[in-house]
């Protein structure tokens, strides 16, 4: 470990896997963002973000000492977060209509309260999305991961990566276009 940079990622996760919780903690630090980010992105809840997140950090945790890495940490993080999320969207079992939700009935001319409406509406829109096509939206869109990334972080094939991020566009453009 060199004094002035700090332990390597790798160094972190050998430290962790052997029970150390403060390099745990760092790791934890490192990547909670993305991880509620993610979380958020398919859940559409902060709170069931959190707790997923909450969860991830939990698997992390107990899969550490046989964690091999084959890719990036935060591939296996991004992966963890994803069958999280999506395991809670099917516990959940809820459906999001978006012509059941209106927009304000008085509209105001304040820009920031235009933004936050059509904020809301790409969010349902997003809701609205399959998991599968929402999980590859998520990672492209807001987590910046390349195709190859999302291919291996969702265990796909490059191809279905192409697919499922095509269909997400062009379902999340009708979706928005329906509520314009």
């Amino acid at each position: 470990m060199s004094e002035r940079e700090g332990p390597t990622e790798r160094e972190l996760i050998q430290a962790a896997a052997a029970g150390n919780m403060g390099a745990f903690a760092q790791l934890v630090q490192t990547y909670r963002a993305r991880v509620l980010r993610t979380a958020y992105g398919l859940l559409g809840s902060l709170e069931e973000a959190e707790d997923v997140a909450q969860e991830v950090f939990i698997k992390v945790w107990k899969g550490l000492p046989n964690y091999r890495p084959s890719g990036s940490l935060a591939n296996w993080l991004y992966r963890i977060t994803v069958n999280t999320a999506i395991d809670t969207l099917r516990k959940r079992h809820e459906t999001f209509p978006l012509d059941g939700q209106e927009l304000d009935p008085q509209p105001h001319p304040e820009e920031t309260v235009l933004r936050h409406d059509r904020q809301s509406q790409v969010r349902a829109a997003i809701q609205a999305l399959p998991s599968n096509a929402r999980a590859a939206l998520i990672l492209r869109e807001y987590e910046q991961l390349s195709y190859k990334e999302i291919a291996a972080v969702l265990q796909i094939p490059l191809g279905t990566v192409m697919s499922r991020l095509n269909y997400a566009r062009n379902r999340l453009k009708e979706l928005l276009e329906e509520t314009s």
